[in-house]
């Protein structure tokens, strides 16, 4: 079986965590190989980045820099867990991952991520 990427996506209550719990329990009844994570993190660094941008500090954090931290999670997040877990075969349950970067603009900040956003095959390619 080669791997398989799922995302959970949705607003925070929505049951995205419950959910992915619910099918993580059902696909490793079976015998699946499954890999729980979310975004932005997964890995140690990209934990240490999902702290910086959700803990608040003394000097604002612009729009760009939010977006490209973003972007640097992401990348140690599908180099050092996702990618991995994909080629061995696993089942990938994330919760959040498109959204995360679509809703940068949360708190009234607004960029466009269009040019940044890699085509579909490059994700996990």
């Amino acid at each position: 079986m080669t791997g398989l990427f799922i995302t959970l996506e949705g607003p925070e209550g929505a049951g995205k965590s419950t959910n992915r719990e619910y099918l993580a329990e059902r696909l490793r009844s079976e015998g699946i190989d499954v890999v729980l994570t979310r975004e932005p993190g997964g890995t140690p660094l990209a934990e240490r980045i999902r702290e910086l941008l959700l803990t608040p500090g003394h000097e604002q954090m612009f729009v760009d820099t939010e977006l490209l931290l973003m972007f640097a999670a992401r990348a140690q997040h599908l180099a050092g867990l996702i990618r991995p877990a994909l080629a061995r075969g696993a089942v990938v349950l994330c919760d959040r991952f498109t959204a995360t970067l679509i809703l940068v603009g949360k708190e009234g900040k607004h960029c466009s991520v269009q040019p940044f956003l890699p085509k579909k095959h490059d994700l996990v390619a």
